[in-house]
């Protein structure tokens, strides 16, 4: 829900999710409400990762990639101010009426040094072809000793090399090493099919967050029975 970067053929700086942000809030959202996949019977792992790595706080909680601000509520209810930035106009008109939001680049934070005390990545990694440099835009944009906590598709469990058709015995197919953006999909009824996804492996991702200066401090693997998030909390020291 938030950049592009030129990689394997996506636009730079496209909002591929303008195209889709109606039926994003209406259809997808609604449906992913029906299984369960909002507020405490989230069966995702994400309103429980909020809760275990965020935490209670005060103050400004930067939300990279709001999108419609479906989890602003979860990080008010915690005690702290949500705040967004996204790169899609059509997602932000939604988002709009959940939390203060500016459209921008999360390679480009339109927010001085140091500026917040805490940020949120929530299911946007995948959209994010460079999303080393958005790790480093909020890296810089935190407080020293303020925290970022990345919510996303397990690396390891979910992509283009994953077929979840049978959610008991999720088939691996090669791919997984590669670290690629794809359209592939085991169903039509998702996202990667309409605005592709980027896959970082496991080893990647936290390798890129390290690399942007951050201490890693606590994980979590959250859905069943085969995990479809890792989370992790990590700190500015």
């Amino acid at each position: 829900m938030s950049d592009r970067a030129s990689h394997d053929g996506v636009p730079d700086n496209s909002a591929p999710y303008d195209a889709v942000a109606d039926w994003y809030e209406t259809a997808f959202l609604v449906a992913q409400r029906s299984m369960g996949r909002d507020g405490f019977a989230d069966s995702l792992g994400i309103d429980q990762g909020l809760v275990e790595l965020l935490g209670e706080g005060s103050g400004p909680c930067l939300e990279v990639g709001c999108g419609t601000g479906i989890y602003a509520e979860r990080v008010r209810q915690l005690g702290w101010s949500p705040v967004g930035v996204d790169l899609s106009m059509g997602m932000l008109r939604y988002g709009v009426g959940r939390e203060p939001a500016a459209l921008g680049d999360a390679r480009h934070l339109p927010l001085p040094d140091g500026a917040v005390p805490a940020a949120t990545a929530v299911m946007v990694h995948t959209d994010m072809p460079d999303y080393p440099a958005v790790l480093r835009e909020t890296y810089r944009v935190l407080r020293p000793g303020g925290i970022f906590v990345h919510i996303g598709v397990h690396p390891c469990f979910c992509g283009g090399f994953a077929n979840r058709s049978n959610p008991a015995a999720v088939v691996i197919e090669p791919g997984y090493l590669d670290g690629r953006w794809t359209t592939d999909s085991w169903t039509n009824q998702g996202l990667r099919d309409k605005v592709g996804a980027t896959h970082w492996p496991i080893a990647d991702l936290l390798a890129m967050t390290t690399e942007a200066g951050f201490e890693l401090e606590a994980f979590r693997e959250g859905g069943a029975p085969a995990p479809i998030t890792f989370s992790f909390r990590a700190a500015k020291s």
